[in-house]
């Protein structure tokens, strides 16, 4: 343990150096974002936004969970700047077709209802990125979750970071430092990671994401737990040890409360439960030194949860790159740039 902790520090103590340089590129837009930048010219716009949300959640709690990923899969590309709406096009290469992305992301119709709406209102407006943002937010708050102040003034990118996809987007299978290091390149702390990770509280995955876990691993870190025989055997019933037909077969990262935004993620992988293997090394790895401390935090208490998760959010929502601030539009369509 004690050269894996020194491997763990000096490989923290390097990226914080990178996460601060890129800090000050990427992030430097940040003060043009305000609380009510749109208080003059679209006055509802969060009430709309608002009652969308109720109703697509009303119609589906599942739609919150599809809305937060679509919002982390566009921050961690380009900065929070809409381009992982874009559709393709003969001159550009949108991210949607994305190894990391074409199997995830769902929900795009969402938000094109959502904004839809807004366009009626105050035409021109309200960026496709403030509307993502706003959404994620409500999405969370509507299925039991906390809430937060969203800074406005985001503008929506012309382009499209397809090759970046699988360079910044954490993926199942992933081992813990790289994901650790993803998160700190975009300015954001382990603390920010593990507190974000609850979102897995939400949503499902699809089998070829859990198929190494539950064939390879999970058997061995969930042995202590009885109760975890029956979750095995669950999985495996939904997911063959083969590629093939079960991979789009799909089941909730969170069991116990799937459509209910809670902390029941962290005791599921105190339990050895975590259906991912990205989600179980938080607490079960041996680099887990910080990690495992958070989990067992969260877990043991909620209010903590939800004040991090807030604070993480603000933080994953304002990051911008300075090259779409100046050279940023307000999309009339989400799903293609302005001609």
């Amino acid at each position: 343990m004690g050269s894996s902790y020194l491997y763990y520090s000096m490989f923290l103590h390097c990226m914080i150096i990178v996460a601060n340089i890129y800090s000050n590129n990427a992030r430097a837009s940040d003060r043009h974002l305000s609380m009510d930048y749109y208080q003059a010219t679209c006055p509802n716009a969060l009430e709309i936004i608002r009652k969308e949300m109720e109703c697509q959640v009303l119609a589906d709690p599942r739609n919150a969970a599809l809305v937060l990923r679509l919002h982390f899969h566009d921050c961690f590309v380009q900065g929070c700047d809409a381009s992982v709406l874009l559709d393709d096009t003969i001159t550009l290469k949108g991210e949607k077709t994305a190894k990391n992305n074409i199997n995830s992301l769902k929900g795009f119709e969402l938000i094109d209802s959502i904004k839809n709406r807004l366009e009626s209102e105050c035409p021109g407006v309200v960026s496709c990125a403030d509307t993502l943002t706003i959404a994620a937010r409500d999405a969370v708050t509507l299925v039991g979750g906390p809430s937060w102040d969203v800074p406005l003034g985001r503008k929506d990118s012309k382009t499209a970071g397809y090759d970046l996809v699988g360079i910044n987007i954490p993926s199942a299978n992933e081992g813990i430092l790289s994901i650790m290091a993803k998160f700190i390149y975009q300015g954001l702390s382990v603390t920010d990671m593990v507190a974000l990770s609850g979102a897995h509280t939400l949503g499902m995955a699809r089998c070829e994401n859990y198929r190494a876990r539950i064939y390879e691993v999970f058997s061995i870190t969930s042995a202590l737990n009885p109760s975890s025989h029956t979750y095995l055997n669950n999985l495996k019933s939904t997911c063959s040890p083969i590629s093939g037909a079960s991979d789009n077969n799909e089941t909730s990262l969170d069991y116990a409360t799937p459509n209910l935004f809670d902390n029941s993620y962290y005791h599921l992988l105190l339990k050895g439960e975590g259906l991912l293997n990205s989600d179980q090394l938080l607490y079960s790895s041996v680099f887990a030194v910080k990690t495992r401390k958070l989990v067992e935090k969260y877990a043991l208490d909620p209010i903590a949860f939800f004040m991090q998760f807030s604070e993480s959010m603000v933080k994953l929502g304002s990051i911008k790159s300075l090259k779409t601030f100046e050279d940023g539009e307000v999309r009339k369509h989400c799903r293609f740039i302005n001609t």
